[in-house]
């Protein structure tokens, strides 16, 4: 269940920064309108409290979550950006997710 709920975490984490950086895209590169840029800082500070939530030592859980972030943004380049992901992007998202469970799921021993 931990396990399931690390994940869960990781991936609110990762919609939350990729929309708190897409809307301030949306602003300068495609002529949408300037407050787009309230709902985009709302987003990041979600994001950087998301992160809080991990019992783990910060730099574990960074180094973790950079792998759940390039799966989520794979995924966002398929349904919002509407390109089809290649082989080697999954190829690729596997790789990342294999390393973030074996980081974040590995046995040790919890130091004081």
């Amino acid at each position: 269940m931990l396990e399931l709920k690390t994940v869960a975490l990781f991936v609110a984490t990762a919609i939350a920064e990729i929309v708190g950086c897409y809307l301030p895209y949306l602003w300068l590169k495609k002529d949408a309108p300037i407050w787009l840029l309230i709902p985009a800082a709302a987003s990041l500070a979600a994001f950087v409290w998301l992160l809080t939530l991990h019992p783990l030592a910060a730099g574990r859980v960074y180094a973790a979550y950079g792998g759940v972030y390039v799966s989520v943004a794979i995924l966002w380049l398929w349904f919002v950006d509407a390109v089809r992901p290649s082989p080697w992007d999954w190829l690729g998202v596997a790789i990342c997710l294999c390393g973030m469970a074996i980081i974040m799921f590995a046995p040790r021993q919890l130091s004081p």
